[in-house]
């Protein structure tokens, strides 16, 4: 097949990594791996574009430029990911039904509540427009497939489990000893977190590790906690870390998500507790390398931990809990093996993206199959 690829909130190839941008790689990238040919559409940021009309004319420029495209050179399809109120997709319903492409949306988010407010408004009727046009709609989230029965017939949704691709997500010794050398840690536990170091949840929550952390080594609890990530609220977590966790924390900054796996391996337990978090890459990838996770029992996190079994879930915000949590997986080696070899077989059962997304393409093809017909 011929497919455009779309990515309305973050373009493919944009400088600031997530979670978001990850699942979309992965997309385009299991398509081309299975043979099929993807061009992507865009590269305009349509976050809030409703409410930024100097940018109308770019996107004006960009939905020209897929017209002319698919008419001189149709597509089989076109797969849009990650379409909602903050980033409506506004070219992809257009062009399909200027040159007759069947048009998808991987990851739609519905929600009424946005059409309560001015500001959000334009984006909910927008998105809702772009939703009911599909042909199919994917969810990797079971929140999100809830909320799309709502506006639309069952038979054009399904549920996609999200996933990763394990290979890329393995232990590695030799890192595992270079970085606990590096950091002087000696056999004392290393519990890792991860996050992109913006205002909002992403901080809080690796200010919440780091506070939980410190209450434990204040306990008498030996560890070291080692964090990933950088942006703006760096000095304020560093000084965070140095009053709470002082000589026992280390920032260790941005990684490539190529090298995150060596970072995973490093450590003993992932800690982070997701406040209200969509979904969570950084679970999947420290899972697969063997790590137990630690996190809150919320939003899409309970899609890819199995409490009990690959890690412990915690009722939000309650610190006596997740410490709890977190201590008893750093004092029992025995409970950390196995949750860490249960979150790797977890990961490569129900969570590798070759298994997950044979289902997309089997429909993808017969939406095109059905188009030819």
């Amino acid at each position: 097949m011929r497919i455009t690829f779309y990515a309305p909130f973050k373009p493919l190839g944009h400088a600031r990594p997530s979670g978001d941008l990850a699942i979309a790689a992965s997309i385009a990238a299991y398509l081309e791996r299975h043979g099929h040919v993807v061009s992507r559409a865009g590269g305009t940021r349509m976050r809030w574009i409703y409410w930024r009309p100097w940018r109308w004319p770019a996107i004006l420029r960009e939905y020209r430029r897929a017209v002319r495209e698919h008419l001189r050179r149709p597509a089989d399809l076109w797969l849009t990911y990650h379409a909602y109120y903050k980033a409506p997709d506004l070219l992809g319903p257009s062009v399909c039904r200027r040159t007759g492409v069947p048009y998808v949306i991987f990851q739609g988010i519905f929600s009424t509540k946005r059409r309560r407010r001015i500001q959000t408004l334009p984006g909910y009727l927008l998105n809702r427009k772009a939703l009911t046009s599909a042909s199919h709609l994917f969810a990797n989230r079971r929140e999100d497939l809830r909320n799309l029965r709502r506006l639309v017939a069952e038979d054009r949704l399904t549920y996609i489990r999200p996933g990763i691709e394990p290979s890329l997500f393995g232990f590695n010794a030799e890192a595992r000893a270079g970085l606990r050398r590096e950091w002087a840690v000696g056999e004392a536990p290393v519990v890792l977190s991860a996050a992109m170091f913006r205002p909002g949840v992403k901080s809080e929550g690796l200010a919440w590790v780091i506070r939980s952390c410190g209450r434990l080594n204040r306990a008498g609890i030996p560890l070291l906690l080692a964090i990933a990530g950088d942006g703006r609220e760096r000095a304020r977590l560093v000084r965070l870390g140095e009053r709470h966790l002082p000589r026992r924390v280390r920032f260790v900054g941005k990684l490539s998500r190529e090298n995150m796996h060596r970072f995973y391996s490093a450590g003993d337990v992932f800690a982070f507790p997701g406040i209200r978090e969509s979904l969570g890459m950084v679970y999947l990838e420290s899972q697969s390398c063997g790590l137990p996770v630690v996190a809150f029992d919320n939003g899409g996190v309970p899609e890819v931990v199995a409490n009990g079994e690959t890690g412990l879930l915690t009722p939000p915000f309650d610190g006596p809990a997740f410490d709890r949590a977190l201590a008893g997986l750093i004092l029992d080696s025995g409970l950390r093996g196995t949750m860490g070899a249960n979150a790797r077989s977890h990961i490569r059962r129900s969570h590798d993206v070759e298994k997950n997304y044979a289902g997309m393409e089997a429909i993808l093809s017969e939406l095109v199959t059905g188009k030819q017909a």
